[in-house]
């Protein structure tokens, strides 16, 4: 498959499809519920998804998952090579670049035009979690995914197409980013805990009486406490409120695109879901979508494929003469 798409998107050169390879093997092994949305893309637009999974994940993993005897100081230093190393590829032209993710993203930058800020403002919430450990308002975090997640939808729209001008449909592109982020700190509550992280609100957590203090506490016994559950509650309906804000940005899409990311919002919100019917037991143990529904949502977004391929197609064609028409040829001839 892969060898499929690197062809259709007209990707030649054996370095840059061992990069785009490199990348789609990232999507792959990690972001499950992504990578399965991404194979409803034109098989041509997939390789560029690709490319911006796999940097993103690259550099969250130098932050996260170097192992536990590197320093910060280390990851602070893999980090500013890495965009050091970004920053003259996207400048001076990817074939600068070493690294595969770098090489493979800054070849998609170059061809979908994307504005270099997003990766800038990407790499400067990176470098915020080497330092940064809660957000004390939820304008905080705000600010925080702006550059972890909002840019993330940015990057996507010139690859994905719309139907509209591309600045109507930038806030909910950027508002889906962030819907999908805030679900995953959601889910990954007691994960974070255990990198020493919180991702939700301190105001939001200190209106239910809930405190670092209690969350470690419940983590490391396994019991539950109303106050927490109140609070994850509470982040639920928050998240909740941001998908409907990026909701209207699916219908701006290329119709051929849509499937993908309504794939992506629905088992992404499906997540939410499963949090809420665990009893909000995230502190616990992580909440997953079943095989089985992930199936019928993948299924759905093929026949939505089916469909939006077979409009474009008739609206490529040329008109069907009808028999005025081919009288009206036949007495002119």
């Amino acid at each position: 498959m892969t060898r499929r798409e690197l062809d259709a998107a007209g990707i030649t050169d054996p370095a840059l499809r061992a990069a785009y390879g490199h990348c789609r093997r990232l999507n792959a092994h990690h972001g499950r519920t992504y990578f399965l949305a991404t194979r409803l893309l034109p098989v041509d637009r997939r390789p560029a998804v690709h490319a911006l999974y796999g940097f993103a994940r690259w550099a969250d993993d130098i932050v996260d998952d170097m192992g536990d005897g590197a320093t910060t100081a280390e990851r602070a230093a893999t980090l500013a090579r890495l965009e050091d190393e970004l920053r003259q590829a996207l400048t001076g032209g990817a074939r600068s670049a070493t690294e595969p993710v770098v090489l493979a993203l800054a070849d998609t930058a170059a061809r979908y035009a994307i504005d270099p800020a997003h990766f800038t403002d990407f790499m400067t919430s990176m470098r915020g979690d080497l330092t940064v450990t809660d957000y004390a308002t939820y304008a905080d975090l705000r600010a925080y995914m702006h550059g972890s997640a909002a840019v993330i939808g940015l990057q996507m729209l010139p690859v994905l197409g719309t139907v509209t001008a591309r600045a109507h449909a930038a806030p909910h592109a950027a508002a889906l980013g962030v819907a999908f982020q805030l679900t995953n700190f959601l889910r990954d509550v007691g994960e974070d805990l255990d990198r020493g992280r919180i991702y939700l609100p301190a105001d939001l957590l200190a209106a239910h009486g809930v405190q670092r203090d209690l969350l470690l506490w419940s983590r490391r016994t396994g019991r539950r406490d109303a106050r927490v559950t109140a609070a994850l509650r509470a982040a639920e309906d928050l998240t909740r409120g941001v998908y409907r804000e990026a909701a209207p940005g699916l219908a701006m899409l290329d119709p051929v695109a849509r499937p993908c990311i309504r794939t992506a919002y629905v088992l992404y919100r499906d997540i939410l879901d499963a949090v809420a019917r665990s009893g909000y037991a995230v502190l616990h143990r992580r909440a997953v979508v079943s095989r089985r529904r992930r199936a019928a949502v993948a299924a759905d977004g093929l026949a939505r494929v089916a469909a939006a391929r077979l409009g474009a197609a008739a609206h490529r064609a040329p008109p069907v003469p009808t028999r005025h028409d081919a009288c009206s040829a036949k007495e002119a001839g």
